[in-house]
């Protein structure tokens, strides 16, 4: 076939996609209406990875299976943007990490609401000015974003769903490397960046922000100044990448969580998080934990906070595979509360893509 014929093909196969797109969305259409009327919730995690798996299933190139997720994600965004107006907050500012993550997982069609602070997330989605909300956890280099394990004691949301990102650090300027005087850095990127920093630009000056993205603003203004920021950064600010995945580890990723107000039911591959509080005596928590051994339950992670309403009183996060409603999950949770002053499940939810 020569380029004409090919083009005339072309043609014919998109008429078929947009009759055969708009079909599947009145169908999109007719559940969330159902939905709506049975007062659940629109956004379905189970369901999405669901769909997804079955999509890559089926899928025989030439398309990689991230590039047809990538397709995927923009027509369940245009669906879920029509069945209702959906907002999701997200720990701004415009073209962070965070704000990638959750394009990343309800696509471009939707209402993002970049907020100053965690907290702030927290209070949008509990006062239902957000549906969803989206907040970092914890990074594969760094460890645990405290202030969201903190914010879990005082609020009754859940966790809904999570969100694994691989984190690119770039080096974004307008000026060539060797014309640069300042690097703007958040310190969490800096951290991840300080080998390559340490090794490439040993005499720049560096001064520290409150974000990926506004590191980025300042390069932009001002002369021979770079940024450590992300790629959706580098698009907002009209910045060049000087050099891609700058950071010292290779499989650097943050896994973020999205807030919500109702638990996602069990897909047979989920993750629970709990937070627990146990009383001062020797061996309680070895006594509380050994649930999870009894009923053969693997225990991904552990970390402690201070409580903060009472001196050396802590409270334990755990996540767990499985869901809640798995029987074997819920024995141990059982159990786990005779050990505990309380137990309270944050969320049982799809387990990363």
């Amino acid at each position: 076939m020569n380029i004409p014929q090919h083009r005339k093909v072309i043609d014919r196969l998109d008429a078929q996609i947009v009759r055969v797109l708009n079909e599947r969305t009145k169908h999109v259409l007719a559940i969330g209406e159902i939905k709506l009327k049975a007062g659940e919730e629109i956004y379905a995690p189970h369901r999405e990875r669901a769909v997804l798996q079955r999509l890559c299933r089926l899928n025989q190139g030439p398309m990689t299976d991230d590039q047809l997720r990538a397709v995927y994600r923009e027509i369940m965004s245009s669906a879920l943007a029509l069945e209702k107006s959906m907002t999701i907050a997200y720990l701004g500012p415009e073209a962070t990490f965070t704000h990638q993550a959750a394009i990343r997982r309800f696509g471009s069609s939707l209402r993002y609401s970049a907020q100053k602070t965690i907290a702030d997330v927290f209070t949008e989605v509990s006062k239902n000015r957000a549906d969803y909300g989206v907040v970092p956890v914890e990074n594969s280099t760094e460890g645990v974003v405290t202030h969201t394990l903190d914010m879990f004691v005082d609020s009754d949301l859940k966790v809904v769903s999570q969100i694994v990102l691989p984190v690119q650090q770039c080096l974004l300027s307008n000026a060539r490397r060797a014309q640069i005087k300042k690097l703007f850095a958040h310190p969490q990127s800096l951290a991840q960046c300080r080998g390559w920093v340490q090794n490439h630009l040993p005499r720049v000056e560096i001064i520290e922000t409150s974000s990926n993205a506004r590191s980025a603003e300042l390069a932009a203004r001002e002369k021979y100044t770079a940024a450590i920021a992300g790629i959706l950064a580098a698009e907002k600010y009209g910045l060049r990448v000087l050099e891609r995945d700058i950071q010292d580890n290779a499989a650097n990723a943050t896994r973020f969580l999205v807030l919500g107000r109702q638990c996602s039911p069990p897909t047979g591959q989920d993750r629970t998080s709990l937070m627990i509080s146990i009383t001062d005596k020797v061996g309680a928590l070895h006594s509380a934990l050994a649930s999870f051994r009894r009923y053969r339950i693997n225990m991904t992670k552990i970390e402690s906070r201070p409580s903060k309403r009472k001196a050396w009183e802590y409270f334990f996060f755990i996540d767990c595979d499985g869901h809640v409603e798995d029987r074997q999950v819920a024995n141990a949770i059982r159990v786990l509360g005779e050990h505990c002053n309380f137990v309270k499940v944050l969320g049982s939810y799809p387990n990363a893509e």
